[in-house]
């Protein structure tokens, strides 16, 4: 099993490497991946939303190929992060945010702290919208677990991506490989103990920065797309209905037998939902 990441690009960005995928032409299409996952988890959506619209998929600070900041890892540091790779990629106008699970949460940030920047959301089963996460996270929380969880290890890959995915065949040998890659950089478990603990506890996802969090973006009024899957392991779809009514504007979608991954599991439908809602709003 090969342990390089794939082949991407790379922008230089305050100093540090970002790597990241950018291809197309069109209206700005922005792919925010979850905690400790890669740019990898939208490239089925990457390419076909490339072909009329200009998407840029990045590892965010600290995961796959991108370098680590300097300072610590929170949700709004990584927005501003991303704030500064759509800058070095010549995007300085409102682009569609679409954000995975904790990808989700850095989007809504971005547009809270940006709102100049977004031109719509599409929250995919994302983290925000409740306490509950599943218990590998909350154990990242307890620092000697959090040293065990986090080692780079084969077996610990192969229940991660499992987990993930509703239907075990897209549990792949490259998934896995791509997992064991990223996470034997040297500075993966630094960054992932550091995430966690500012965004919860070992007995949940924190409510205070959810709250305001919810709050800034609902006073945007921006148009939104919350997207689940019914069968999703690490943010359960409970969260889905609590989405719909504390962002009571957006739209949303619940994918039946899928996992935590739609843009993945249902990577089809997924892309034509997504191009559906913009062209609702003239915003395609």
């Amino acid at each position: 099993m090969t342990l390089a990441l794939p082949p991407a690009e790379e922008l230089t960005v305050a100093g540090r490497r970002m790597r990241c995928r950018i291809d197309g032409d069109g209206t700005p299409v922005v792919l925010l991946h979850g905690i400790g996952r890669t740019l990898e988890d939208f490239a089925a959506v990457h390419a076909g939303l490339a072909r009329d619209h200009r998407v840029l998929s990045v590892d965010l600070p600290g995961h796959g190929g991108s370098a680590p900041l300097d300072d610590p890892h929170t949700l709004p540091a990584l927005a501003a992060a991303v704030a500064g790779f759509l800058d070095g990629a010549g995007v300085t106008g409102p682009a569609h945010l679409v954000g995975n699970s904790m990808g989700g949460a850095v989007a809504m940030r971005l547009a809270a702290d940006a709102p100049e920047r977004a031109a719509s959301l599409v929250l995919v089963n994302s983290a925000g919208f409740g306490k509950e996460v599943t218990a590998a996270l909350r154990l990242l929380a307890v620092r000697p677990l959090a040293r065990l969880l986090l080692r780079p290890h084969p077996a610990i890959a192969r229940r991660t991506e499992r987990a993930i995915f509703h239907d075990p065949a897209y549990v792949t040998e490259a998934r896995i490989a791509i997992a064991l890659a990223a996470a034997r950089q040297p500075h993966a478990a630094r960054v992932m103990r550091e995430l966690v603990r500012s965004l919860g506890t070992w007995r949940g996802v924190r409510p205070e920065w959810r709250a305001e969090l919810l709050d800034a973006v609902a006073a945007l009024d921006l148009p939104t797309l919350v997207v689940w899957g019914d069968r999703d392991l690490i943010l359960p779809a409970a969260h889905f209905s609590f989405a719909r009514s504390r962002l009571p504007t957006a739209q949303g979608h619940l994918f039946r037998d899928t996992g935590h991954m739609p843009q993945i599991e249902r990577a089809a439908e997924f892309e034509a939902l997504v191009r559906e809602f913009w062209s609702r709003f003239g915003a395609a």
